[in-house]
């Protein structure tokens, strides 16, 4: 009997080390990260109205946009894909490979900037950048113009979506509503959020122990908060550089900063929905998420995480997929006679 209430005291004892270090997790993940709402970020000086996020909806598919009327940002940042493209740098007007991996645009609003760089402050500065690049839709604002006034029915959604302008087809109100429709492009309810939220079984063993690991190792130095990034911008190979193939001679930041302490440097991503998002840093040279945890201990941190340790933060990471936005693929205006045509080079 005697050894029978032994038994039963340590197991006692055991299970209350457990819970506690359990509530100490918990503790630590709330004071680290949030979670992702389900309701859009409100943007500062780009209100949203249901006219003004269904035609940034219609922006966003909109071919006619780009120079060879080919490309629109869905075809980089894919909507039923994790936001992105699965190539390892995007494929742009004429074939042209650009020189970087397309971030993913899920949960982007929670970004303090956009790009690898953060060479633009929000995403209607971000929205710009591609129509304009010749490596990406090689357009202009005059073609965007051109092309939106010759379709009566946009005119008349601008007109809706912008009310009281005297001439609200323009290049800049073409970003704002599209900035608003990308707010809408977030990952709500994954099951680390719920778990964050107090629902003990979200995650499972495994996956707690890869949260554990990823938080002692400290992994959170540059990917905490609502959106599992970081406020700054981080020299890639902090303690290691990667291969000369993963860094792809890319300075990063430096070529606009030109600060010596900005080169190789990138803003870190998201991790959010990472197994959407494949593959991996700006040069998209590693496909396997694996290897990308690995080789950003030992690059980042000068660690090197066992096996174990490796697939128990992967583990956790794939926690982080939150439920995919649901999008109805919009009915775009038909061309008009006015409309330009298709230019290929």
């Amino acid at each position: 009997m005697k050894r029978i209430a032994l038994f039963a005291a340590l197991a006692g004892v055991f299970c209350f080390a457990q819970s506690a270090m359990a509530d100490q997790l918990l503790d630590q993940a709330k004071d680290t990260f949030e979670i992702i709402p389900a309701k859009a970020k409100e943007l500062k000086g780009n209100p949203a109205t249901k006219e003004k996020v269904e035609l940034g909806k219609m922006l966003y598919f909109e071919p006619r946009l780009s120079k060879s009327m080919l490309i629109s940002c869905n075809t980089c940042h894919n909507v039923g894909f994790g936001g992105d493209d699965y190539q390892e740098t995007s494929i742009g007007h004429g074939w042209q490979k650009g020189p970087r991996n397309a971030p993913t645009v899920l949960n982007s609003v929670y970004n303090t900037a956009q790009f690898w760089d953060g060479r633009a402050a929000d995403l209607a500065e971000q929205a710009k950048g591609p129509i304009q690049a010749s490596v990406e839709m090689a357009a202009t604002p005059e073609h965007v113009v051109t092309v939106l006034k010759s379709m009566p029915q946009y005119v008349a959604l601008f007109k809706k979506a912008f009310p009281g302008e005297k001439d609200p087809v323009t290049f800049d109100n073409m970003a704002k509503a599209i900035e608003v429709f990308e707010a809408t492009l977030v990952t709500p309810n994954s099951r680390f959020d719920k778990w964050l939220q107090g629902d003990s079984k979200a995650l499972t063993a495994q996956e707690k122990e890869g949260l554990a690991v990823y938080l002692d190792k400290g992994c959170d130095s540059c990917h905490s908060g609502i959106n599992f990034t970081s406020e700054g911008y981080h020299p890639f190979g902090v303690e290691e550089k990667p291969s000369a193939e993963i860094l792809g001679g890319d300075k990063g930041r430096f070529a606009l900063s030109e600060a010596k302490d900005d080169e190789f440097a990138f803003k870190a991503p998201t991790l959010r929905n990472i197994e959407y998002t494949a593959p991996y840093f700006h040069s998209g040279k590693v496909w396997s998420l694996d290897e990308a945890v690995a080789l950003m201990s030992s690059a980042q941190l000068g660690i090197k995480l066992n096996d174990k340790e490796v697939k128990s933060i992967v583990a956790f990471l794939k926690t982080l997929t939150g439920e995919q936005p649901v999008i109805v693929y919009p009915i775009l205006p038909p061309s008009t006679d006015a409309t330009p045509k298709p230019v290929y080079k």
